[in-house]
């Protein structure tokens, strides 16, 4: 029986938008393994910092997201844009 599923490759570069409660300056780039660094204010007035970026694989996300973790900012969202499209990919089950 054949699965319709389509796998991920966790191995392969893909874009990413990341989005932490505070504030972040863009010299934190470098840190961040080069993502762009921007800030946002929501519609309730609390301030977003977006990090957008593509990461080498899964490992490298993981880093990421471990040093959001490190600098205690609360993790709104993480969002899997796609490679090299920019699109957002949608898996069937």
């Amino acid at each position: 029986m054949r699965s319709n599923r389509q796998r991920l490759n966790v191995d392969a570069p893909v874009a990413y938008r990341i989005e932490v409660q505070g504030r972040l300056s863009e010299g934190w780039s470098t840190w961040f393994d080069g993502m762009a660094i921007t800030v946002e204010s929501g519609d309730d007035g609390r301030i977003v910092t977006v990090l957008n970026g593509t990461v080498a694989d899964q490992v490298a996300l993981h880093g990421v997201l471990a040093r959001v973790r490190d600098l205690g900012l609360p993790l709104l969202s993480v969002q899997r844009l796609g490679q090299k499209s920019g699109s957002e990919e949608v898996i069937s089950k």
